[in-house]
């Protein structure tokens, strides 16, 4: 084929868009404080129709109950859960004034940037903190990432957001963060971008379940569908593979509706709507918020290393998984660890740590492999008289298809 034919065909390609990969794009918004049963309650037809592509799957904020990564129910561990798919015992953001994060644990962000530093990224937020502080925008501390585009800290602007004792104002600010989200999802189309919205949460507080909360929740629903409207376009128009992902940092109480922050069923009970396809594990009814993360990478094609990997409390929502829910139990000489298979092809790598390294000093933890098993096993006992004794042991079963991790530690603050 001569030279001018082949152009011409390679442009032919560029052009139709034949044998082109689709770019990919990610969005995932938090809506605060609303729980599962609001969301079964209401009129909420867009979370619906989105929901109707993919999924609205149950999920649980807040980990696991009394165990060594239990996290309060408040909203800034409930975004750094979704942002670093960790709990509090590893990314340390246990309110909202952020003291001290661990940024040892990336965000999504850092992740994405780390494999695609071309690739642009953007935060709408009413909350300036959510970059600054959680995300840690231009800090040392995260490598100094950049977010590339931004929309926040409207909350400071009291000259055309004047404060309000009824806080409407913070609606005004939710619906200029939309806007400004759909406008530049619409133009510039970042590949990965995050909005947040808080004014569902000011009116639970203020009014606790009631009309107020509940045209605060309807009137988000109609923010996610303005998003949503900006994402079909640019599928449709760009032949762009989009993902959306929505969810909630806390639930509220049991009571009445005002508070959050402990570990009742009501205020753990958030939820997730993404357009993605669940898998068998995110159809079990057992999955969490810092699921939310390993999709999202997976989806975007971003690969964590072995050591990410170990660390990741969340398993992905789509896909092929092996398993999920380890658990290990502590006797005198053993570790009897155990597991949920999801798919029974290949086998169980279990290796373990007796340091923390990681959580501590960023340094990698080694790891020794103690053995390995079927996965459909669903357990493996780890002699504990063959290993040094510590106050920590981290265990990390290694499928075919995905890492978890259970940590084993006589001292809850580790």
């Amino acid at each position: 084929m001569k030279l001018k034919q082949i152009i011409s065909v390679a442009t032919l390609v560029c052009v139709t868009g034949f044998a082109m990969a689709q770019q990919k794009k990610a969005v995932f918004i938090i809506i605060d404080g609303v729980s599962k049963d609001v969301i079964e309650k209401l009129p909420t037809p867009n979370l619906h129709a989105i929901a109707k592509e993919g999924a609205l799957l149950s999920a649980y904020q807040g980990g696991e109950v009394k165990k060594y990564n239990e996290t309060p129910t408040i909203s800034a561990p409930g975004y750094n859960n979704v942002l670093t798919g960790v709990w509090y015992n590893k990314h340390n953001v246990p309110d909202n004034e952020i003291a001290a994060p661990n940024y040892h644990y990336p965000t999504i962000f850092r992740l994405f940037k780390n494999q695609y530093p071309n690739k642009k990224t953007a935060v709408f937020s009413s909350w300036e903190d959510n970059r600054t502080k959680l995300v840690g925008d231009g800090l040392p501390q995260t490598k100094n990432i950049k977010i590339d585009y931004h929309f926040d800290g409207l909350e400071n602007d009291t000259v055309n957001f004047k404060h309000d004792k009824e806080r409407t104002f913070m609606a005004r600010i939710d619906q200029a963060v939309t806007d400004e989200a759909a406008k530049q999802i619409s133009t510039n189309a970042p590949d990965l971008s995050w909005v947040y919205l808080e004014f569902t949460d000011d009116m639970g507080h203020m009014y606790g379940d009631s009309p107020q909360f509940y045209d605060a929740v309807q009137a988000a629903d109609k923010r996610v569908g303005q998003i949503w409207e900006a994402i079909k376009v640019r599928k449709e128009k760009y032949n762009e593979d989009w993902l959306i992902v929505i969810t909630t940092d806390h639930g509220r109480s049991p009571k009445n509706g005002k508070g959050h922050g402990g570990q009742s069923d009501r205020e753990r009970a958030s939820w997730i709507v993404t357009n993605a396809k669940p898998n068998t594990y995110a159809s079990s009814g057992q999955s969490s918020v810092v699921d939310i993360l390993p999709t999202i990478a997976r989806f975007l094609e971003v690969k964590l290393t072995t050591d990410e990997q170990r660390e990741l409390d969340g398993f992905p929502l789509t896909g092929n998984v092996s398993l999920v829910q380890p658990e290990a139990v502590k006797t005198a000489n053993k570790l009897a660890v155990t597991w949920k298979p999801v798919n029974n092809d290949g086998k169980v790598k279990v290796w373990l740590a007796s340091t923390n390294n990681y959580n501590k000093t960023g340094e990698y933890d080694k790891y020794t492999l103690v053995g390995e098993a079927p996965v459909k096993d669903g357990k493996f006992d780890i002699d504990l008289g063959k290993q040094p004794a510590s106050n920590i042991y981290k265990i990390v079963l290694e499928g075919k298809y995905n890492t978890a991790n259970r940590w084993v530690v006589s001292n809850i603050k580790q």
